[in-house]
Parts: C-alpha cells; sequence; structure tokens
C-alpha cells in the first residue's frame, strides 16, 4: 500500500507515506487507491481512498491537505485543514502543526517530502520539470525555514517518479533546460529518435536538493511509469490512450 524512506522513518516525531496504487476502492483506470481529487474518478471513492491513507498516519479522515497544483514554484503554509474547494493554487506547502499531514498528487512528476525533525517543520512538493527548473526546491526550503526550520538539518526524499529511460523529451525542452540551468546538459543523453533526448528527472532533482544545502537528500529511485502494479503514470497513460489516470499521494506529517 506504500512505500517508507528510512531517511525518513527513523525520526520519531514523523510519519510519512509514499502511498502506492494498492489497496483501495477506486475500480477501472483508477483501480485502486487514487487520491486524485483532479481525477475523474467518482469523489466518494476519492474520499474513501484519503480517510484509508490518514488511517495509515494514524490520523483522521479530515487531516489530510492537498493543493490545486499548476506546476509552480509557490509554497504555501498550511496551518489547518481545508476543504477540498479551497485549495491554493501552489505546489508545496510546509507546515508545524502536529497531526497534520501535508499530501501531494504525482503521476510521473517528483514527490518530495521534506523534515526538520530537529526544529518541527515538515513540506511536500510536486516538482515536474517545471517546478523543478524554476524553483520549487528553493521555495518549500525558504518556507520551511521561514517556520523555525534550519536549512542544515533538513531531511527530503523523492519518491516514485517517471525515470530517463521513460522520459522522452523534444529539442524545445532541451534548449529551455540549457538556457536556464546549464548544468542540467548531464541530465540528458540521446533520444532512441532522431531530434529526441532521454531526461533524468530524478537525477536533477535529487542534484538541486544537494544544491540547496540541506542537511540530507535521497530518492527512493523508483519510476512510476515502468510498474503499472503499483503506480500511476500519466505517460504511460497517454501512450495506451486512456481518458485519465490516477494519482498517487506521497505524504508527511509531524506525530500528534
Amino acid at each position: 500500500m506504500f512505500v517508507e524512506a528510512p531517511e525518513l522513518s527513523s525520526h520519531a516525531g514523523i510519519r510519512h507515506a509514499f502511498f502506492t496504487r494498492e489497496g483501495g476502492v477506486s475500480d477501472g483506470l483508477y483501480a485502486a487507491l487514487n487520491g486524485g481529487l483532479g481525477s475523474n474518478d467518482r469523489p466518494e471513492a476519492v474520499a474513501e481512498n484519503r480517510a484509508r491513507m490518514c488511517a495509515q498516519l494514524g490520523l483522521a479522515a479530515d487531516r489530510m491537505v492537498g493543493l490545486y497544483q499548476v506546476h509552480s514554484a509557490e509554497a504555501v503554509v498550511v496551518e489547518a485543514p481545508f476543504a477540498p474547494a479551497d485549495r491554493p493554487r501552489a505546489d508545496a506547502m510546509v507546515t508545524r502543526v502536529p497531526g497534520l499531514a501535508l499530501g501531494i498528487a504525482t503521476a510521473d512528476c517528483g514527490p518530495i517530502l521534506f523534515a526538520d525533525p530537529e526544529n518541527g517543520v515538515v513540506g511536500a512538493a510536486h516538482a515536474g520539470w517545471k517546478g523543478a527548473l524554476t524553483g520549487v526546491i528553493a521555495a518549500t526550503i525558504a518556507a520551511m525555514e521561514g517556520l523555525g526550520a534550519h536549512r542544515e538539518s533538513i531531511v527530503a526524499v523523492l519518491g516514485p517518479t517517471i525515470a530517463q529511460d521513460a522520459y522522452e523529451v523534444g529539442a524545445d525542452f532541451v534548449a529551455r533546460f540549457r538556457s536556464e540551468a546549464p548544468e542540467a546538459d548531464a541530465f540528458f543523453a540521446e533520444g532512441a529518435r532522431p531530434g529526441r533526448a532521454q531526461f533524468d528527472l530524478p537525477g536533477f532533482i535529487l542534484a538541486r536538493l544537494h544544491a540547496s544545502g540541506i542537511g540530507e537528500a535521497a530518492m527512493l529511485g523508483l519510476c512510476t511509469y515502468a510498474d503499472p502494479a503499483r503506480f500511476y503514470s500519466y505517460r504511460r497513460a497517454t501512450h495506451r490512450s486512456e481518458a485519465d489516470y490516477g494519482r498517487l499521494i506521497s505524504a508527511i506529517a509531524l506525530t500528534p
């Protein structure tokens, strides 16, 4: 039902989970643990799936919050639960409130969970290529510092993300990265088709985490595209001409 990272689970005051698609009540394309508030799945099924995630974290069903994710570099401070209709348009959130789960939705993009166990601050970020390039990682860390976190005490883990072998991109994509992040050249390999390249999104995210100066950065090394039994994948659904896709939830909370 979920994967844990030892870098986070070793801290007693932190609860987290990188949930897979297993263990829920959704069916069809969404089978089974779809947490996507923006999917076309039955709302009651999504609500039950998210309640099961909260239970796994030891929290009441209404204690997980999510964002209206827009591939931005915006990070917000969360102090209390809010209704799905009131979700902020942002791609990262932080809190120092115990018992409040920050739940990021992904289906190929990179879910990053952050924690400063010493100072009692956690964060979660949705890092697709655009957010990773334009600064969502830096924004999350800055927002955590605003709540009292110390950069050198922060631990961050990247969850299941589409891997380089499955992530073909075009020349315009490569040109933008070379213009805005010249160091990213190391994360492109020659594509199987002329004029195409393979982008290492997990490698790029991990490099940006290391460059940020936080205390520890790691990744699970799991590919969403290559494992349909455990993970949803937007790109895989597109290649199969499917009408929609489920969303994975990666969540973190301070122990209540």
